[in-house]
């Protein structure tokens, strides 16, 4: 299954910052089975929320030559409180070191001014041409997607 949390970019400083939003709905197939009775979203899907403003940043800052952006590492996260269907996840990512390999953030999650979650975590980043002598087309592919994806976000 692949996510998508972030349904819009709100404001961004390249290189910087990030703030975005999710709506969370009742048609996001994991809400089925994480607490039927009592919907709520699932705090790794909060991280990941947080992980994929970040991973924008690092797109448009290495200028999309990295074509796989993964979490490396997660510290500190902390959830104070639920986020339900109906609610609007904003997540704003701070940007503490960008380089070529890896970069670290700082993340906070919030639903009407409420904070929900936050955390500082890493990201690693590579080409699969580079990392793995794989083809340059799966590079190509994923790259255009990752453009694709953050022009969408940016509308």
């Amino acid at each position: 299954m692949k996510f998508c949390l972030l349904d819009r970019i709100v404001e961004f400083t390249a290189g910087q910052r990030i703030v975005a939003v999710k709506a969370v709905t009742l048609a996001e197939e994991y809400l089925a089975d994480h607490f039927p009775t009592f919907p709520v979203l699932p705090g790794v899907m909060m991280l990941e929320a947080l992980v994929e403003a970040a991973t924008c940043l690092v797109w448009d800052g290495l200028d999309f030559a990295p074509s796989v952006v993964l979490l490396r590492e997660a510290k500190n996260v902390t959830y104070r409180s639920f986020v339900r269907p109906g609610d609007v996840l904003r997540v704003e990512v701070t940007c503490s070191r960008l380089a070529a390999a890896e970069s670290d953030f700082a993340g906070v999650g919030s639903c009407g001014g409420a904070e929900v979650v936050k955390g500082r975590f890493g990201l690693r980043h590579f080409s699969l041409a580079e990392r793995d002598g794989g083809p340059d087309s799966a590079d190509r592919k994923l790259r255009q997607a990752a453009r694709e994806r953050f022009a969408a976000l940016r509308k």
